[in-house]
């Protein structure tokens, strides 16, 4: 009798983390119509631009601790998960630094 009990509590928090999702899935497509609206509001580009990287950095976070687990898992994963990042960005940041756009300007000919 105690193994449809512990099912049963096992049941329930897969129901429970299934609402999670369900709500964190919502919450992200409101967010995703105030990011798509937020475009056609006739404010400073400064203003939008900040709007919209705050709102996509919001998404980021849900989408990294809840649908790919960090949130549930060993805080190590995550700290790994946050080192690659960081290298991943200064990867960037450095290629976009050594191919620039004034690097390519054609040359004037000596001829």
């Amino acid at each position: 009798m105690s193994a449809p009990t512990a099912t049963a509590a096992h049941h329930g928090h897969d129901d429970n983390k299934f609402q999670i999702y369900v709500q964190i899935a919502m919450l992200l497509a409101v967010i995703t119509g105030v990011e798509i609206v937020a475009i056609f509001i006739p404010f400073a580009k400064w203003l939008i631009v900040t709007t919209l990287v705050v709102l996509s950095a919001v998404k980021f976070l849900f989408v990294i601790f809840y649908f790919m687990h960090l949130r549930w898992d060993k805080p190590f994963c995550t700290i790994l998960f946050f080192i690659g990042l960081v290298l991943g960005g200064g990867t960037l940041w450095a290629l976009v630094e050594l191919f620039s756009v004034h690097d390519s300007i054609p040359l004037t000919s000596l001829g």
